[in-house]
């Protein structure tokens, strides 16, 4: 592999970042507010530096070769560590600011949360650009390197070093068909033991469900078993299944789907939606922002 010699300036590893997602020249020359010929030359700058062609053209566009593939993670790095520096020096300013941030969110977290926050951002900061991951086994380490910015949810395994904020809380309902042919007014226990139901394995807070129905000595009969909750919506309206779930992604699928929400028949324990950070970044303007931006759309009271 050729060693590179020293680090390319700023606008180089900007150009490929931006050339990468775009694929195309023309489209980096715009969003860099830059001629065609002023990119051509960058990049030609930027293949001497590190070595290799970077991008092949293509039918589809400029393809980024195995050497660009691999580069594209480090550079990312490096143009956010000079982000959060500008950031920390001059503070953060949303509607001007160029930044990306990266969430863990929940499975049910993208249908019911992500468009609100996606929303706001394009108003507040249209330079922003928001990448979502997963929350899982890595997401603490994420938390602590910077890889990740915050995570939104229910986490109770993330350790030491972790700030947290309470958002909401979240407590459980089950989902029906309007036109069901044997559940007309409220879910009864019996009916919700002799009716067929959605299991859907995503969701941080299954264990809570699962524990609620042991306790309850309440065994379901399983028809369908979803990895997450897109298409649980359609599934609930076009059958005669039912589905137990968080309220605020129930409420949301059943107003998308037109379902009807029953109070579940048995309790189930509540949790908290919170939004945790790591300490490392606790004083960082951009993630102080971004923080304060979330407990002003969601604390308080559950969103409908």
């Amino acid at each position: 592999m050729t060693k590179i010699d020293a680090l390319p300036e700023p606008k180089l590893l900007h150009l490929f970042d931006v050339l990468y997602d775009t694929r195309s020249v023309t489209r980096a020359a715009e969003q860099l507010g830059q001629s065609q010929p002023t990119i051509s030359l960058w990049l030609g700058k930027l293949r001497e530096q590190l070595g290799d062609p970077l991008f092949v053209r293509t039918p589809t566009g400029m393809a980024p070769t195995p050497r660009a593939e691999a580069l594209i993670t480090p550079c990312r790095e490096v143009l956010e560590s000079l982000r959060r520096l500008t950031a920390w020096e001059i503070g953060f300013d949303p509607a001007s600011a160029q930044r990306r941030f990266r969430l863990c969110l929940s499975d049910a977290s993208h249908i019911t949360l992500l468009p609100k926050i996606l929303e706001h951002l394009r108003r507040e900061a249209p330079g922003i650009r928001l990448e979502v991951a997963r929350i899982d086994g890595n997401t603490e380490r994420a938390l602590e390197t910077g890889e990740a910015d915050l995570a939104v949810g229910f986490v109770p395994w993330l350790g030491g070093g972790i700030y947290q904020q309470v958002l909401f809380p979240q407590d459980w309902v089950c989902l029906a068909s309007p036109g069901h042919p044997r559940i007309g007014g409220a879910l009864q226990l019996d009916e919700y033991v002799r009716e067929g139901h959605v299991f859907v394995s995503a969701g941080t807070g299954q264990k809570l469900l699962e524990a609620a129905l042991a306790r309850n000595a309440i065994e379901r009969q399983i028809v369908l078993e979803l990895p997450g909750f897109l298409g649980l919506g359609a599934v609930v309206g076009s059958t005669d299944l039912i589905a137990t779930l968080p309220r605020h992604i129930g409420e949301t699928l059943a107003g998308a789907h037109g379902l009807r929400v029953h109070a579940c028949p048995f309790p189930i324990d509540t949790f908290l939606v919170k939004q945790h950070w790591h300490a490392r970044y606790h004083q960082d303007p951009g993630n102080r922002w971004l923080r304060m931006t979330l407990s002003t759309l969601f604390q308080g009271a559950e969103p409908r």
